[in-house]
């Protein structure tokens, strides 16, 4: 309810109700009526005095701007009041030509401000365009050029600095997105008032034709059509278009102050008067200097010496004043600071051994050469790229990667970094992070100049080369890899590979509590009474282990359903969730043409195994003896080898019953294997089989 209420208030405010819709469409068709539409000398004159009561209430209402994009529909308004303005002034020449009179605001400006000389009023009104044109709007299209082009360019920084945060816990995700917003609107909000400034400059040159038009073509029909004098006719229509001039170019001139107000302002927390009131009175002894030196002009033979004195006497008013409200102001802040130690010191509460236990789970630790990679504000974005690393993982696995803390280890090498899971060290590197990491993907010939090395997540050879060398090293085919893109494709390798450990039983309770918020009958009817977390968090585990995504959360506890009353073998129940994910499964590694390209394992091998098992009665160990389970690997390692430099999966397809165990005897020398069950491939999937792991050790026999 809190959320309509501003809305509704506003409506209130204006009067209007539900119609300002209505209200504005009339006001901008009414406009344009006026444009067509002879006037009458009354309803010219209200219009007139509407137009310069609206730019008068626009110059004050900038004053009381905290942010210049609390205004942000002062470009729209900015073109309809320039509209406005033209169609008055159209409307006025038409009356000026046709009846020499434009009502009584114009012949009163153009009696008042010429006092009776119309070369008086001429000087005058050349002045304020003057003004208007080379000074008030040439300076407000500068600024919002400036103002524009600035914001758009430090747009990408400030986004990256809420995604930071955003990371770091500082800010929450709803907070992110109003932060986000809120760069959009100023982004947008400047580049509208680049262009909108431009319409303030083309009003001044309009006002300029106009007037000229006016006087020329006044005084033919005058001296022509209505055979008056030259003298008289240039009195009756120079007056009437002085004024005219006056009553367009005053209006237009506090409007474009009212521009450029808009686009100077700065972010604050006050209103301009507050600000220029507290920053210009900020240093006395500057305006008791100021005070003298004008006390000094005073006494100066053929000075003036009352005004002098009497603005110094000012400033020393000034001056005094500000002293003492500077005294009072530190004083009372350092009576705030003091008291906000003495409460901060009896809330705090007393530092607790247990807070000592608490661990990461994840977390980088960076040498201090390479903190410039995590500071947004020196161009780093890792940060960003860890942001992005999680959301990734979350829509491609299924569960959320915890935050990653990001530290500085002076004990490392400056260009050293390592990978922590849960305080104990998973993997290290050391970075060139003014050098670029290049990488032959097989199609470059010629070697590049730099340093050999290999790539932390895959293990690939690469070669770090200078920026100098990175076009060269493009265009002889090299993949070319920034150095936080190095860490971030290791960092998510690491998660890939450590998901099991990552994801606790609290997690696996956040992600049962979503589903059930759509699936409530799926959760009830098998947690807790059928199994309970801990051994869903085994299975999910178990899934994990092998890369099979989470997010079908729901057709894995239908699944557990299912078969969960029969037995509560965690890796039998794995094998039934597995079955039920064969599309899934299939998807992550068949090609473009929806093609599985496999290995198979012989049937005598498959027998051997099957029969140790048979004739083991556990299911958590390797079934055969660590020699023969070292052939196998051999040969298996040796089978998948073509797919692998084919640049496919290394896929192993064995019967339901013998997977896991395979699994098991191979994992260790072929860690990213993956093996399937003839159960888990989906029948809309071509298998192509590309070699067979035989009993006797050949990986490619039949």
């Amino acid at each position: 309810m809190a959320a309509n209420a501003e809305p509704i208030g506003a409506r209130q405010r204006f009067g209007l109700g539900a119609n300002q819709d209505i209200a504005l469409a009339v006001c901008v068709l009414g406009i344009l009526l006026v444009l067509l539409v002879p006037l009458p000398t009354v309803i010219l004159d209200l219009l007139l005095t509407l137009n310069i009561s609206i730019s008068v209430v626009m110059l004050l209402g900038t004053l009381y701007l905290q942010r210049a994009v609390e205004f942000a529909v002062f470009p729209s308004l900015l073109l309809m009041l320039t509209l406005f303005r033209l169609s008055l002034n159209v409307a006025s020449t038409r009356l000026i030509l046709a009846q020499a009179d434009a009502g009584r605001v114009i012949d009163a400006f153009g009696g008042f401000v010429t006092s009776g000389n119309l070369f008086v009023g001429i000087v005058v009104f050349v002045i304020l365009v003057v003004i208007q044109f080379v000074v008030i709007t040439r300076g407000a299209t500068r600024i919002s050029e400036v103002a524009a082009r600035f914001t758009l360019d430090a747009m990408p920084g400030k986004q990256m600095g809420v995604d930071s945060d955003l990371n770091a816990g500082i800010i929450t995700e709803q907070e992110a997105r109003t932060r986000r917003r809120m760069i959009e609107q100023e982004a947008d909000f400047y580049g509208a008032m680049d262009g909108a400034t431009k319409f303030v400059r083309g009003d001044a040159i309009a006002g300029i034709i106009i007037t000229v038009v006016n006087i020329v073509f006044g005084l033919i029909i005058g001296m022509v059509m209505l055979q008056l004098p030259l003298a008289e006719a240039a009195t009756i229509y120079t007056r009437l278009t002085i004024g005219d001039g006056l009553v367009s170019q005053i209006p237009s001139l506090i409007i474009s102050t009212a521009a450029g107000l808009v686009v100077t302002r700065t972010t604050s927390d006050s209103h301009l008067g507050v600000d220029l009131g507290t920053q210009f009175t900020r240093y006395p002894r500057a305006l008791g200097t100021g005070a003298v030196m004008l006390a000094l002009f005073g006494f100066v033979p053929g000075m003036p010496t009352v005004p002098f004195l009497a603005i110094a006497a000012g400033l020393g008013l000034l001056t005094y004043t500000s002293t003492q409200l500077s005294k009072k102001q530190a004083a009372e802040a350092e009576y705030e600071k003091v008291m906000a130690a003495e409460a901060e010191a009896e809330a705090k509460p007393a530092a607790r051994t247990e807070d000592l236990l608490t661990v990461d789970p994840l977390k980088i630790e960076l040498g201090y050469g390479l903190i410039t990679l995590a500071d947004p504000h020196q161009g780093g974005d890792l940060l960003n790229r860890i942001q992005v690393i999680r959301q990734q993982i979350a829509t491609k696995m299924g569960f959320i990667v915890p935050v990653i803390r990001i530290v500085d280890n002076m004990r490392l090498r400056p260009n050293e970094y390592q990978v922590k899971l849960r305080e104990a060290v998973i993997a290290s590197y050391e970075l060139m992070p003014d050098h670029f990491l290049a990488m032959n993907p097989g199609l470059a010939e010629e070697e590049i100049e730099g340093y050999t090395t290999q790539e932390p997540a895959f293990g690939l050879q690469a070669v770090w080369v200078s920026a100098n060398n990175r076009d060269r090293a493009e265009r002889l085919g090299y993949t070319i890899v920034e150095p936080t893109a190095v860490l971030a494709t290791h960092l998510t390798e690491l998660i890939m590979g450590h998901a099991e450990e990552l994801l606790t039983r609290e997690d696996v309770q956040t992600l049962v509590k979503h589903l059930k918020e759509h699936a409530p009958s799926v959760v009830e009817e098998l947690l807790p009474g059928v199994l309970s977390y801990g051994e869903l968090q085994k299975v999910l585990h178990s899934l994990l282990r092998e890369r099979v995504s989470l997010r079908n959360l729901e057709i894995i506890l239908e699944t557990l359903s299912d078969y969960a009353p029969r037995t509560k073998d965690i890796e039998v129940l794995t094998e039934y969730t597995r079955h039920a994910l064969a599309r899934q499964i299939c998807a992550g590694y068949a090609d473009e043409q929806n093609t599985l390209h496999v290995v198979t394992l012989a049937p005598e091998l498959e027998k051997e195994i099957l029969d140790a098992v048979n004739r083991g009665e556990a299911s958590n160990y390797v079934p055969v003896p660590p020699d023969r389970a070292e052939k196998i690997s051999e040969a298996a390692a040796r089978a998948v080898q073509p797919l692998v430099l084919s640049g496919q999966e290394p896929v192993v397809l064995t019967s339901a019953p013998v997977r896991r165990f395979f699994r098991r005897i191979v994992e260790h020398r072929i860690p990213k294997v993956v093996v399937l069950s003839y159960s888990e491939i989906d029948p809309a999937v071509r298998l192509e089989s590309s070699g067979v792991v035989s009993a006797n050790g050949n990986g490619n026999g039949s």
